[in-house]
């Protein structure tokens, strides 16, 4: 790899003064997809948290680069300008601001650029049919009475209409039905193909996965990355599940 989008260069990261992650360090290119994967309680969510600068996260050690800049320091807000997006494992409802709304004022924050309506609604119609979202979501207060598929469904919705340059998804098919899985992939596959942004998919599933191209696969267990692999490592996690791994690993660590 040459100058990676993202280059975490053994970061470790507490919450609460005790230490989650361990020394992780992770390179990824653009246009690539990386999976995150790991029992329970291995610390998957700290590092997307992390990487998205949440506050309630401490860097204790390590670099975060983004784009060639050191973004430690930096504000949320400001790494999602820079292009970073996070896809939250419980989207939280939002009264008072429709889902149309937010997404046109996220993209105009995005890019510092107006943003066209009649345009705007015209890629947002589309993309809401491609994930068999009813377009009267649009209109509605963000994620306000959404069920838990609809709500996942809004959150691949804003990564097809933000178009950042780097995504985290965070658990995006826990709580899922198949035929909702099955959608969320689907949006989620449109974003591969037709962007050269990169992912970070952070799951402990493997039924989003079947239908998408994965570069590399990352095994978390106890705060440190125990192993890497490409996309056969998926296969072979659904297949044996994560016993092999639990043996190695640093010491108790939080999603």
């Amino acid at each position: 790899m040459g100058n990676p989008l993202l280059d975490v260069q053994h970061i470790s990261v507490s919450i609460d003064e005790k230490q989650v992650l361990h020394d992780v360090s992770l390179q990824i290119g653009k246009g690539e997809t990386h999976v995150l994967m790991g029992p329970n309680g291995a610390g998957k969510s700290t590092l997307g948290n992390m990487l998205l600068g949440n506050p309630v996260y401490h860097l204790d050690g390590g670099k975060i680069i983004f784009g060639g800049k050191d973004i430690d320091g930096e504000k949320t807000d400001q790494r999602a300008k820079d292009g970073m997006f996070l896809s939250f494992q419980n989207p939280l409802e939002v009264p008072g601001i429709s889902l149309e709304t937010f997404i046109r004022s996220s993209l105009q924050q995005r890019t510092g650029e107006h943003v066209k309506l009649f345009q705007f609604q015209k890629d947002l119609k589309a993309a809401m049919q491609l994930l068999n979202m009813d377009e009267s979501y649009a209109s509605r207060d963000l994620n306000v009475g959404f069920s838990g598929g609809e709500r996942k469904k809004s959150e691949i919705l804003q990564l097809l209409m933000l178009n950042p340059s780097f995504a985290v998804l965070d658990e995006t098919d826990s709580g899922l039905d198949v035929d909702a899985v099955r959608t969320v992939s689907k949006g989620i596959e449109e974003y591969q193909k037709k962007r050269d942004g990169a992912l970070l998919i952070i799951t402990h599933s493997t039924k989003i996965l079947e239908s998408l191209h994965v570069d590399f696969t990352h095994v978390l267990v106890k705060g440190t990355i125990v192993k890497t692999g490409d996309g056969a490592l998926v296969q072979e996690i659904n297949e044996h599940g994560f016993e092999q791994f639990l043996g190695t690993g640093g010491s108790e660590a939080h999603e």
